[in-house]
């Protein structure tokens, strides 16, 4: 255990606030590829579907909330090709240097490539990098705890403040930017900030515990040569579907959600199938419940970067005293809500030790809560063009967030405790396609949003949330007994 819970932190005793000191790092440079990130999803669909008298690209708006959904379950579908790197070819150190360097060329692409292609290259390799990022980063924090350590959930939840951090500065300054220079000066500003991000994890990343230089399961020599054919054939796969029409910007938000799907249960049977003890087995099923409440959470939260960004351009009244708020910023009021709130969780979950919600409760209430914040929209429908006022929004996404520090940081937590130790990264992996799942419908669903006759939308939405909350309450201690002593 001492390999992974960091030999460097009890020789200096020093703490980052209270948490292992090592988890500054992964913070820094999440927060970082967090303001990349969010600073060019804040403006990327408005650069798709405004005109180009606007400085846009003039797509259908149906179809760019497609491919923002689409993307983003992209983002972390690509957990897996990433986790199964770390797990099996260069251990998560390389591949999060790695993924970053990808994330960064991607940036750089959607500033410097115009109209279509450069937003088509910036988006493949900003989801490719991404996924990969995200699974390892998530491992690298679970590295520096001993899975009886009650300050875990804590951990987590200070490492969320990290991503936020990014994410609420991302988007201010990216939709300065792009209102004062133009579309293309808010990507430039996300490549920088990336290229921080390198920069500091390049230097202190030696100081990380063993564990992460570490293959937990190294694939055998001879098995490469079949990795190599099974890559060429998947590309050869996508190619053909553009070339006949299978897989066009219409179709693609469907066909993400098809893949990540059979991506699910392929993972699952492989994991279930691979030689487990009756503890590991149990727990690799208990997850599957907290999966399907995840992705109905996500598929709903997600929707701030579809169906809440045209909400905001065109149902919103964003004059603040004379001056109109770039659309971007609403992106950055959920982030400003998780670093004023994350701390408090963070400190709640320690003072409550063993006596916080269990991990599927939390789950049920994250997913009821989130229906909720969805038939809060139902006031304001009807309005009209910009009537819905700003202090609204950020009532409905305080909700959003509540929902969020319920599930989220709890969940990256679950997989890497209930996660086989030869599946650790690939367990996180499986937390992040449940995101996956949901975000890519959210492309689909959004198709359905109708700014004029918003009701049925945010009616059935909500309720089918609060209906999957409440089913995963009832269900939660017998999830509870699979999980054989986790919380």
């Amino acid at each position: 255990m001492s390999s992974t819970t960091g030999p460097k932190q009890q020789r200096t005793g020093r703490t980052f606030f209270g948490q292992p000191f090592e988890l500054s790092t992964p913070f820094a440079v999440e927060l970082w590829e967090r303001f990349s990130f969010y600073g060019m999803q804040g403006i990327v669909l408005i650069y798709m579907y405004y005109s180009l008298t606007r400085g846009g690209l003039g797509i259908d708006e149906g179809v760019a909330t497609g491919i923002m959904g689409a993307y983003g379950g992209s983002v972390y579908l690509f957990t897996i090709l990433g986790a199964w790197t770390a797990d099996r070819l260069i251990g998560a150190d390389r591949t999060l240097f790695g993924s970053a360097v990808v994330v960064m060329i991607g940036h750089i692409a959607l500033a410097l490539v115009p109209g279509v292609a450069g937003v088509g290259v910036g988006l493949v390799l900003i989801a490719l990098g991404s996924g990969g990022l995200k699974a390892t980063a998530t491992t690298i924090v679970g590295s520096l705890y001993a899975p009886e350590d009650p300050r875990r959930d804590a951990g987590f939840s200070l490492y969320y403040l990290g991503v936020n951090l990014g994410a609420f500065a991302g988007p201010i300054l990216t939709g300065l930017l792009q209102s004062a220079l133009g579309f293309h000066f808010g990507f430039g500003l996300a490549a920088v900030g990336m290229a921080a991000g390198l920069v500091q994890y390049a230097v202190r990343r030696r100081n990380l515990p063993e564990a992460v230089q570490h293959v937990a399961n190294p694939l055998p020599r001879s098995r490469y040569p079949l990795v190599a054919v099974l890559a060429v054939v998947g590309l050869a796969v996508v190619a053909v579907a553009v070339l006949t029409g299978l897989l066009t910007v219409s179709t693609l938000p469907l066909v993400v959600v098809v893949v990540v799907v059979v991506a699910t249960v392929g993972y699952f049977v492989v994991i279930l199938g691979s030689g487990l003890t009756p503890d590991e087995r149990s727990r690799v099923f208990a997850f599957i419940p907290l999966f399907v409440g995840s992705a109905v959470f996500w598929s709903l939260y997600q929707q701030q970067f579809t169906v809440v960004t045209v909400y905001a351009d065109q149902r919103l009244d964003r004059d603040l005293f004379g001056f109109e708020m770039p659309v971007s910023w609403v992106q950055s009021i959920n982030p400003i809500m998780i670093i004023l709130l994350s701390g408090v969780f963070a400190a709640l979950w320690t003072r409550l030790g063993d006596r916080q919600p269990s991990t599927p409760t939390k789950f049920a209430l994250g997913t009821g809560i989130m229906g909720v914040a969805f038939l809060l929209f139902l006031p304001f429908t009807g309005t009209g063009e910009n009537g819905t006022p700003v202090i609204a929004l950020v009532g409905i996404l305080l909700v959003f967030t509540l929902a969020e520090l319920l599930l989220s940081p709890t969940g990256q937590s679950v997989a890497t405790k209930l996660a086989p130790p030869k599946f650790q990264t690939q367990m996180v992996a499986l937390f992040f396609l449940s995101v996956s799942l949901g975000t890519a419908m959210t492309g689909v669903l959004s198709a359905f949003y109708d700014p004029e006759d918003e009701a049925p939308y945010f009616t059935v939405l909500g309720l089918a949330a609060v209906v999957v909350g409440v089913v995963l309450l009832a269900v939660a201690r017998p999830v509870l007994r699979l999980m054989r002593g986790i919380r």
